[in-house]
């Protein structure tokens, strides 16, 4: 029996996905299509920010996606010299709120110290940071996406806890999805016995 599945791979660096696995474990043969992709936006403008972490509480970090676009800053020599000889320093001396393990991890890779990965969610993340910041302290730096839930800035916002969010990425729809279901469909028609 086959299997498709509409997502990405789990991680492109290692290997096979886990859904693979298991299904093929199970003897089904499992497919993988993307159905989305990130378009990222205002970098020049997150690095602006990041380059003054003197203007901020700490940083808020709840996707994957966030940690890309900072990746992204970080590629061109000057920048990610900028950020090694002081910038890293600077953010680590303030918190890094993080939501999930996934997160916590790539927060780690680029140098710096989550706190909040066990949360699991945006609601249990705005009362993790609630319980930390002081209200009308100097704000958080929010990188998100553009189709963020309100959870979290709603909480802090009542709070008192001021919050900038700044929209690094959009999400759209992955630019091969026709072709490869279309492919996909095809495939299957191809390798389908028919009988008359």
């Amino acid at each position: 029996m086959k299997v498709l599945l509409l997502k990405d791979p789990k991680d492109k660096d290692s290997g096979s996905d886990p859904y693979i696995k298991e299904f093929g474990s199970y003897s089904l043969e499992a497919t993988l299509i993307p159905v989305l992709s990130f378009e990222f936006t205002s970098l020049d403008s997150l690095f602006d920010k990041l380059s003054h972490p003197e203007c901020y509480g700490g940083l808020v970090l709840t996707s994957p996606r966030a940690l890309e676009a900072i990746k992204i800053c970080l590629k061109e020599k000057s920048k990610k010299e900028a950020w090694s000889k002081s910038l890293k320093q600077m953010w680590n001396m303030k918190p890094t709120y993080v939501v999930g393990k996934a997160t916590a991890s790539l927060v780690e890779e680029i140098g710096l110290i989550p706190q909040g990965e066990k949360a699991g969610n945006a609601e249990k993340l705005a009362e993790y940071i609630c319980s930390r910041e002081k209200p009308n302290s100097s704000a958080l730096l929010f990188p998100c996406g553009a189709l963020k839930r309100e959870v979290l800035p709603t909480v802090l916002r009542e709070k008192g806890i001021p919050l900038e969010g700044l929209t690094v990425y959009q999400t759209t729809q992955h630019p091969d999805l026709q072709e490869s279901l279309s492919s996909y469909f095809s495939q299957q028609v191809l390798d389908t016995d028919v009988v008359w």
